[in-house]
């Protein structure tokens, strides 16, 4: 199935409401089990609810909602992400959906009444033969459906979910926003089963890293994009197919002088021929080393950073 949002996107404006619109990411399937939610991050609690798809034998849709709902209902609230759009259809695929379909949540959409979003949404566009959703799921203008509503209301079975436990711990996005934030990646990549990644291209910097030997790839990121708390990490930086160990820094690089805004740079390990500038990268967080440290000396950070590069590479080959 080609992921490539523009390019492989089926768009099918429902009859008589011109107010909502569909992306589909693989083919339309009807009497499937229609996974809903917004899915960010498609982290093991999302995971378990398209697993239910699979145990019950049906091909698995998966419908999420593209922007995030809350940049109609209270755009100065509106989160950070866990993945790219594109990157969450990809993720919903590798966890088993079959196809992907993408609402675009708009304001004439927010208003659809619980019922309307039933007859004119589900039954119309998907007509499932199941349809799971977590147990806190609400839907229609005002929230006014939530799970016990569907299941009476609704031609189609309906299953609702519990909330996932990891631990002690109940695993939803926001938990995961928080511990990245927070610095707590080993943690935030346990909830999300793989590691936290961020999405943007290469753009230029000070170019200070090649002249003292690490070049990095310094990423642009949107302010929606999460990310870790200042401090260096060791995972991956990737460009298309290519995928490198990486040592990753994270903060306004203190020890020169200067008044700068935090940035998120990338070293591939033992690599200095590598021109990436305006090309896409995803950078992968696995582990953090330390936190920021403003150096006496370009002597001693140098030594430093050496000790950074000689644990991620470490780490990034188990």
């Amino acid at each position: 199935m080609g992921l490539n949002l523009w390019q492989s996107l089926f768009h099918e404006r429902m009859k008589g409401m011109s107010s909502a619109e569909v992306a589909w990411h693989g083919s339309p399937l009807l009497g499937s089990a229609l996974a809903i939610g917004i899915f960010d991050g498609v982290h093991m609690g999302h995971q378990v609810i398209l697993q239910e798809g699979i145990k019950a034998a049906l091909p698995v849709v998966a419908l999420t909602f593209d922007p995030h709902p809350t940049s109609v209902f209270a755009p100065d609230r509106v989160p950070t992400r866990l993945l790219t759009l594109h990157n969450r259809i990809t993720q919903l695929v590798m966890h088993g959906a079959s196809s992907v379909a993408v609402v675009r949540f708009s304001p004439q959409f927010s208003k659809l009444s619980p019922d309307e979003f039933i007859s004119q949404v589900l039954k119309s566009i998907f007509d499932p033969e199941l349809v799971l959703v977590g147990e806190d799921f609400t839907f229609g203008a005002g929230a006014a459906g939530n799970v016990e509503y569907l299941q009476s209301n609704s031609p189609f079975k309906v299953k609702a979910v519990p909330l996932y436990t990891y631990g002690n711990m109940k695993v939803s996005s926001t938990r995961i926003r928080e511990a990245i934030r927070a610095g707590n990646i080993e943690i935030a990549n346990q909830l999300l089963t793989r590691a936290h990644q961020l999405v943007g291209p290469v753009i230029h910097g000070e170019k200070r890293g090649k002249k003292i030997g690490y070049p990095t790839a310094n990423i642009g990121l949107d302010s929606y994009a999460t990310v870790p708390s200042d401090g260096v990490y060791a995972g991956w930086l990737s460009i298309g197919t290519h995928r490198w160990p990486a040592a990753i820094s994270i903060g306004t690089n203190p020890t020169f002088e200067g008044v700068r805004g935090r940035q998120v740079e990338a070293y591939a390990l033992d690599r200095d021929d590598l021109d990436l500038y305006d090309q896409e990268a995803k950078v992968e967080f696995g582990w953090r080393l330390r936190d920021t440290i403003k150096f006496a000396s370009l002597d001693e950070l140098l030594l430093q950073m050496k000790t950074d590069c000689d644990e991620a590479r470490k780490l990034t080959s188990l």
